[in-house]
């Protein structure tokens, strides 16, 4: 209803075209927020987005009033639109949750994961290693969280996978923000090759160690880097001068 009052006057052809190229404008720009290309905070310019995407002001706007409506980004009158912020409280609970969820999948993955299992982890483990290589850090983080996906569908346990899936959509678009820094890139990097060390070991003895240390030490460049985007944010908000030079 909120996308039909502003395209009514089209003519009908025109309209679903408008409303077929915010879909996938939407898309493209929730995939950039979620994998961390557009930071917490970050400003949205309409114009080189328009330019970006090759399309007029219409079919950008309706496709962020959708991430409006989602919660992604936030729109202030003679402001314009921005990434919305993150919630450092909850994520941090969130965080403390999963580091549990994903020792208890560590431990049922070391009873439970195949070898057909073990060979498609390490085929996506060379993907990512080949990403990480060429520096594709999109493709890095995409592959990383397939990875993260394959053990937890090893447990075969659909009420552990459902509460998981639940919990990471709560911090997968902060994850990809805290990927975006190139150290904690390095680190992650190293430390899947420890988890691919813990997943070929007989008996799998240190992958619930090893998942949950990786968890932890996420959470904290993750939460690290939430609470020095919010401040930037409380500092401009303090000082608008500042934030428009």
């Amino acid at each position: 209803m909120l996308v039909m009052s502003v395209t009514q006057t089209l003519p009908k052809t025109a309209r679903l075209r408008t409303l077929g190229m915010s879909a996938e404008i939407a898309a493209r720009l929730r995939t950039m927020i979620e994998e961390g290309e557009l930071p917490p905070g970050e400003r949205i310019d309409e114009r080189a987005f328009c330019e970006a995407f090759d399309v007029s002001k219409t079919p950008l706007r309706e496709a962020l009033k959708v991430l409006v409506a989602e919660g992604l980004v936030l729109h202030r009158q003679y402001i314009g639109y921005r990434v919305a912020p993150l919630d450092l409280d909850e994520l941090r609970a969130t965080f403390e949750t999963l580091h549990g969820l994903e020792a208890t999948a560590g431990e049922l993955a070391a009873l439970r994961l195949t070898e057909a299992g073990l060979t498609k982890l390490e085929r996506r483990h060379q993907a990512m290693i080949e990403a990480h290589a060429a520096g594709r850090r999109t493709d890095y983080f995409r592959i990383n969280q397939e990875i993260h996906q394959l053990i937890i569908d090893s447990t075969v346990n659909p009420v552990l996978a459902s509460v998981y899936a639940a919990l990471m959509s709560k911090v997968h678009r902060a994850r990809g923000a805290a990927n975006a820094d190139t150290l904690r890139w390095q680190e992650s990097h190293e430390e899947h090759e420890e988890i691919m060390a813990a997943l070929r070991e007989p008996g799998r003895p240190r992958l619930a160690q090893v998942l949950r240390r990786h968890s932890e030490n996420t959470a904290k460049e993750v939460l690290t880097v939430v609470a020095r985007s919010l401040a930037g944010d409380a500092g401009r908000q303090a000082n608008p001068s500042k934030g428009r030079q």
